[in-house]
C-alpha cells in the first residue's frame, strides 16, 4: 500500500465530520507526506462538547455494568481492526509493524480490564449519630490530549477511565500522529451512542482551546513537561480537574551481583523499545565499576546488531525518530555529547538515508552536567554512568527534576526492593522496567506530572468525590 487512500474524518456527536482546512502527516521512514488530515477549527469543538454534554445525562446514568457491556462492544470491534490500523500506525508513528500490532492489539484488552474493575463507595461512619457514606460521581466532559509516540495504545486507556466512570469524551491526538486514531473514532460511532466519544484532530490551537473550554470539565494530558504547564495554567481559569502525565528520565541502577551479559538484552529493550520514546524507557544507566566495561560492552554489542529500517520492512528491528523536531533535538545532544569528550561505544550518527533514522547509540564515561544525562533525550541513545558506592548512585539518580519511574537491577530481591522505594518516582521497579498495567496506578513525582491513571485509584480520578451525611430521624 504506497500511501493511504482512506479519507480521514473527525468524529463529533457520533457522525463523520470533515473540515474546510486540513494539514500533512508525514512518514518518518520517508520524511515524505502521505496523508491529509482534516484541521478542527474552534467552532468544530464548541460542537463536539455541545455534544458530549448532551451525551453526559442519559450516559451516566447508566450503570458500570451496563457502561461496561456497552465498551465490551467497542473493545470486539477494535479487535478486528488491528491489522487495517497497523497499516495506517506504521506509516504515521514509524515504530515497527510488530510494535504497531502489539501496541493495537492491546487496546481491546486495556478496554476490557479497565472496565471490569470495580469501583464503588464506602461507608466511613454507621452508628447512632447518623451514617456518613463516601460516593463517587462522574465530572462531565473529558477533554483528553494524547502524543506521538504511543498514539492508539495511550488514548484508550484515557478514554477508558473517562467513559466506564460515566464521563463523555473529547479526545485530540497528536498532529503528528492523527490518523489511526481518527480511525479508531470511525469504530466508535459503529458502537457507542452519539456524542459519548468524540475525535478531534488539530494543531497545538486545538489544545489550548480545549484546556480553556468552559465546557469541559477536566483534562487529561499526556506529554511533555513544557505543554504539561501550559496546560494546566490554561486549566486553572476555571478550576478544571487536571491529571498530567509527562516527560521522564528514569534512571536504572545496577548492583554488582548480576551477570551483565544476562541481563544487558533486558535493559536494552527497556531503553530502546519504540525507537527509545517510551516516556518509562531507561535514560540513565547506572552501573558500579566492578561490571562498568563488561556493561558497556554487552549493551554496544547488541545495538551493533539492530537493524534499523522502514518500520514496514519485516527484517527492521526499529525504526526511524517520529518527527523532524525529536531527530533534530537528539542530534544536537549527541553533538554535544561529542563535545565534553564521552566516549560512543557504537552508533551516535544518522543513517545516510531518507527519514529520521539514528544508529542505536551507547555512550560510555559520561556523567551529570550533560545534555545526554540531565535531559531527556527521547531517543535511541542510552548514557551509562560508572558510579563507586550505592548510595551516590541512588543520590544521583534522584538529583533531577524528573520523577515518573526508575529500576533496580539485582539477584538480591530485598535489597533491590529497599534501594527500589528510595528512588523519588511514582514507580519504582526491581528486576524490570515496564509500560504501566490497567490495574496498577501509574504517574509521576516530582515534574513528571500529577496524579494517577489506571487502576481504582486511577479511575476515582475521573470523578468527583462526594459525602452524603444521613442523620437519623429526631
Amino acid at each position: 500500500m504506497p500511501g493511504v487512500l482512506h479519507a480521514f474524518t473527525h468524529t463529533i456527536d457520533g457522525r463523520a465530520a470533515t473540515s474546510p482546512t486540513s494539514f500533512d502527516v508525514f512518514n518518518p521512514a520517508t520524511g515524505a507526506v502521505f496523508a491529509q488530515s482534516p484541521d478542527a477549527s474552534r467552532a468544530q469543538l464548541d460542537q463536539a462538547v455541545a455534544a458530549a454534554r448532551r451525551a453526559f445525562g442519559p450516559w451516566s446514568r447508566l450503570s458500570f455494568q451496563e457502561r461496561r457491556t456497552c465498551l465490551f462492544q467497542f473493545a470486539a470491534a477494535m479487535r478486528g481492526q488491528v491489522e487495517e490500523l497497523a497499516q495506517v500506525l506504521v506509516r504515521e508513528q514509524g515504530k515497527t509493524l510488530a510494535e504497531c500490532r502489539k501496541e493495537l492489539s492491546f487496546v481491546p484488552l486495556q478496554i476490557e480490564r479497565l472496565a471490569s474493575i470495580e469501583v464503588s463507595g464506602e461507608v466511613l461512619r454507621d452508628d447512632d449519630v447518623g451514617r456518613i457514606e463516601l460516593r463517587y460521581r462522574p465530572l462531565g466532559v473529558v477533554g483528553i490530549i494524547t502524543p506521538w509516540n504511543v498514539p492508539v495504545g495511550i488514548a484508550i486507556g484515557r478514554i477508558i477511565q473517562a467513559l466506564y466512570t460515566g464521563n463523555t469524551v473529547v479526545q485530540k491526538p497528536s498532529p503528528y500522529t492523527p490518523l489511526a486514531t481518527l480511525r479508531m473514532g470511525e469504530t466508535a460511532r459503529q458502537v457507542l451512542p452519539p456524542g459519548v466519544l468524540n475525535i478531534l484532530a488539530g494543531g497545538n490551537d486545538l489544545g489550548s482551546w480545549m484546556t480553556e473550554h468552559p465546557g469541559i470539565d477536566k483534562i487529561s494530558f499526556t506529554g511533555s513537561v513544557p505543554t504539561g504547564k501550559k496546560v494546566l495554567a490554561g486549566a486553572s481559569a476555571n478550576l478544571k480537574r487536571v491529571t498530567l502525565e509527562l516527560g521522564g528520565n528514569d534512571a536504572a541502577i545496577v548492583l554488582d551481583d548480576v551477570d551483565p551479559k544476562a541481563i544487558a538484552p533486558q535493559l536494552f529493550q527497556a531503553a530502546f523499545a519504540n525507537c527509545g520514546q517510551i516516556c518509562v524507557a531507561i535514560k540513565r544507566l547506572y552501573v558500579p565499576e566492578k561490571i562498568y566495561d563488561a556493561m558497556c560492552e554487552a549493551l554496544a554489542e547488541i545495538a551493533r546488531s539492530i537493524k534499523v529500517g522502514d518500520g514496514l520492512d519485516p527484517d527492521s528491528q526499529m525504526g526511524p525518530l517520529q518527527n523532524k523536531m525529536q531527530y533534530d533535538k537528539v542530534l544536537g545532544i549527541l553533538e554535544d555529547t561529542r563535545r565534553v569528550g564521552a566516549r560512543i561505544l557504537c552508533g551516535g550518527h544518522a543513517l545516510d538515508r531518507p527519514g529520521y533514522f539514528i544508529a542505536p547509540t551507547i555512550v560510555a564515561d559520561i556523567a551529570e552536567g550533560t545534555r545526554l544525562v540531565d535531559e531527556e533525550p527521547f531517543g535511541p541513545v542510552l548514557p551509562v554512568i560508572k558510579y563507586r558506592d550505592v548510595d551516590e548512585a541512588i543520590r544521583r539518580a534522584n538529583d533531577t527534576r524528573y520523577g515518573l519511574s526508575g529500576s533496580v537491577w539485582t539477584n538480591d530481591l530485598e535489597r533491590g526492593a529497599e534501594i527500589a522505594a528510595r528512588l523519588e518516582v511514582g514507580t519504582a521497579y526491581v528486576n524490570q522496567h515496564h509500560i504501566p498495567d490497567a490495574t496498577v496506578p501509574f504517574g509521576g513525582a516530582k515534574e513528571s506530572g500529577l496524579g494517577r491513571e489506571y487502576s481504582a485509584l486511577g479511575l476515582k480520578s475521573y470523578m468527583e468525590a462526594q459525602v452524603v451525611s444521613i442523620a437519623p430521624p429526631r
